[in-house]
């Protein structure tokens, strides 16, 4: 069945929408509808330029509103949602798209909060998130057999503290660790889960710009990772992936990229 238009009141509406990890194809057929119909784009930083302008009205307002880490001058949580809110009050059909999926570590509660607080009617359209679409296109079954018996996603934040309960059972070794936010302090991530037995011989990935023409794929251990990535600045949107499944991607890879894959450290078993 056809999707339809939504129908919204005088006072706008607002269409919160993941737009997937990289590649610009990887959109659902609403969100293409939903391109169409916008009044105005409110878009993260990591979203593909090419989505926006293959699908999207001509002449429509597009800002660039994406929250950077470790960035002063990007928008603030607050700055955005009040934007958004703004931009709907004067009713406008409003586009919030954000990189991956909505509800992956996105700060989309801000956003959600003002659209409730001003009862402003809205959507939310999920997208393939980073997970998902990082694992895919290096060949990495994320609970594949045999090599993990789930997996677990997590935010890293070096300045929370985390018990001796948490780490070790993300230590544990029986589940893949999938870890936004880690790249840049994947060094101090190693070290606590080693503090509480990890084991250094478990691999580790960090991923770069999966999905996309510059997708790199680095990968050491727990006990190496801090020495074979010194030194290293990795690109943004970067992803940290932990546990015996990256065993896999050697054999399942399929997706090369513009910039090939950079192994620092062979994996044995």
């Amino acid at each position: 069945m056809q999707s339809q238009t939504v129908q919204h009141k005088e006072g706008g509406f607002v269409t919160l929408a993941g737009a997937g990890p990289g590649d610009p194809e990887l959109i659902t057929l609403k969100l293409q509808r939903r391109l169409q119909e916008a009044d105005i784009i409110i878009s993260d930083r990591l979203v593909h330029p090419d989505i926006i302008s293959r699908h999207a009205k001509t002449g429509i307002p597009v800002i660039l509103a994406g929250k950077q880490g470790y960035n002063a001058q990007s928008y603030t949580r607050e700055e955005v949602a009040a934007l958004i809110v703004r931009e709907a009050l004067q009713g406008k059909r409003v586009l919030r798209l954000k990189g991956g999926d909505v509800a992956f570590f996105s700060n989309v509660l801000d956003e959600l909060e003002g659209l409730v607080q001003h009862e402003i009617p809205f959507e939310i359209i999920p997208g393939i998130t980073a997970a998902s679409g990082f694992s895919a296109y290096t060949g990495i079954p994320l609970t594949a057999r045999g090599y993990a018996q789930g997996v677990r996603f997590i935010a890293f934040n070096p300045t929370q503290a985390y018990d001796e309960c948490t780490w070790r059972s993300m230590g544990s070794g029986n589940e893949t660790l999938v870890i936004y936010m880690a790249a840049r302090n994947i060094g101090l991530l190693a070290k606590g889960l080693m503090q509480y037995e990890a084991d250094p011989r478990r691999p580790v990935a960090v991923i770069e710009q999966a999905s996309t023409p510059a997708q790199q794929l680095h990968l050491s251990t727990l006990g190496q990772c801090a020495v074979d990535f010194s030194g290293k600045t990795f690109s943004s949107p970067s992803l940290v992936i932990i546990g015996e499944v990256l065993r896999l991607g050697e054999r399942f890879r399929w997706f090369e990229g513009g910039s090939g894959v950079s192994v620092f450290r062979e994996l044995g078993e």
